[in-house]
């Protein structure tokens, strides 16, 4: 008797478990931000979460039109509840008439209590600033668009950009602290589709002293009959302390393009295509989250993976249909990725991805009604464990 009670007993737990996994089969989609009447589109989201488990995300609330160049506000939203709730929008830097504000890129300090943030305005100024408050206030923007002109005269860019998305403080090694900003530089060419962003080339711009100074890194990569077109890119610190970027191009092998730096500004291997990584030529997101039971921590890669459909949708710079979102996973510091799992099948394009302290995932992400014929693009959050991701193989915890 007390054998099957116990035999009972486990068959329960293990149900149990099993609908605890099943349950969270489709995470909810919360809609952040939304452009309703008042905007053409909402874009380009980037999301952090503080030490204490604020949400703060952000977006491009463009007015006049959807495209790069619109006026724009950057808005932000607050969540004190894991995303439940949010606090109503606000505009950290407003609209300036033909002189586009984008790109936000903001990095959560170790010390706990600051949130770094760039963007431009323009495309030809960069500009810093800084919340102590969880985001309720920021100071002043400074313009360091000076780190960008020491480019010059090795790269006569005449476009700036950074991330977009999250950035990362080096957490390893005598450069712990230094916050390393991924970037890409144009020099426009009227003359190719889409010569106000291209050609292009890829680099970090970084601070060593919390963001009061910030200097050149080397060039990553530059436009190349083998690299077209590198623009927009993700970077994640590896176990060893090196610094691991993934870069978007427009190159014939539909893949996302990989270069390793020890310390983030300097000494960059050859960039090399990863066949597992497939590029629609569509900016993606790219963190450290807990591992499973045999890892502590693995590598979370997400983009539009859609490569099972052919369409080209502009065939002179390449693109593919932005749809598909797709989750990777990486248990050996992104040789391989072994865990897929599709997060949104329909229409989805940029997205960015935070973790909370209590290990929780969050993927916020445009999407729209149409993954080829509108940009008229909603910003949505999805939440999930790496338990989710690996199928209830990993259980949630803390990244140590």
């Amino acid at each position: 008797m007390k054998n099957y009670t116990l035999s009972f007993c486990l068959l329960i737990i293990s149900l149990l478990t099993a609908f605890s996994v099943s349950a969270q089969s489709t995470p909810e989609k919360i809609t952040v931000f939304d452009p309703a009447n008042t905007y053409a589109t909402t874009r380009i989201p980037a999301l952090v979460c503080t030490k204490k488990g604020t949400l703060l995300a952000f977006c491009e609330a463009r007015v006049n039109n959807t495209g790069d160049w619109a006026d724009i506000d950057l808005l932000m939203r607050r969540s004190a509840d894991g995303g439940k709730t949010w606090e109503e929008p606000v505009v950290i830097a407003p609209r300036e008439a033909k002189r586009p504000t984008s790109n936000i890129t903001p990095i959560v300090d170790r010390d706990g209590k600051t949130i770094h943030l760039l963007y431009q305005r323009n495309y030809a100024n960069a500009y810093y600033i800084k919340s102590t408050d969880e985001g309720k206030t920021w100071t002043a923007p400074t313009d360091i668009t000076y780190a960008f002109e020491q480019f010059r005269p090795e790269y006569n860019w005449k476009v700036l950009a950074p991330g977009p998305g999250h950035a990362i403080q080096l957490e390893k090694g005598k450069n712990k602290g230094r916050i390393v900003i991924p970037i890409w530089l144009c020099e426009p060419n009227p003359g190719i589709p889409g010569g106000d962003h291209r050609p292009s080339c890829v680099a970090t711009v970084y601070s060593d002293d919390l963001g009061k100074s910030w200097k050149r890194g080397a060039i990553v990569v530059n436009n190349s009959s083998e690299v077209v077109n590198p623009s927009e890119n993700v970077a994640v610190e590896l176990t060893d302390g090196r610094v691991m970027l993934n870069i978007r191009s427009e190159s014939a092998p539909h893949q996302r393009l990989v270069a390793y730096s020890p310390d983030g500004i300097s000494n960059w291997t050859k960039p090399v295509f990863d066949d597992e990584l497939f590029d629609p030529v569509c900016m993606a997101s790219l963190i450290r989250i807990p591992g499973d039971r045999a890892h502590k921590t693995a590598l979370l890669f997400v983009n539009p993976d859609s490569q099972a459909d052919p369409t080209m949708l502009k065939a002179a710079n390449n693109f593919r249909k932005r749809q598909n979102l797709t989750a990777k996973v990486s248990f050996d510091e992104g040789q391989t990725w072994s865990v897929k799992k599709v997060l949104e099948p329909e229409s989805a394009g940029y997205s960015d991805l935070a973790v909370g302290p209590d290990g929780t995932i969050y993927c916020l992400y445009e999407t729209s009604q149409n993954a080829g014929g509108t940009w008229k693009y909603h910003v949505v959050l999805k939440k999930f464990n790496t338990a989710w991701l690996t199928d209830g193989q990993a259980e949630a915890k803390k990244i140590p």
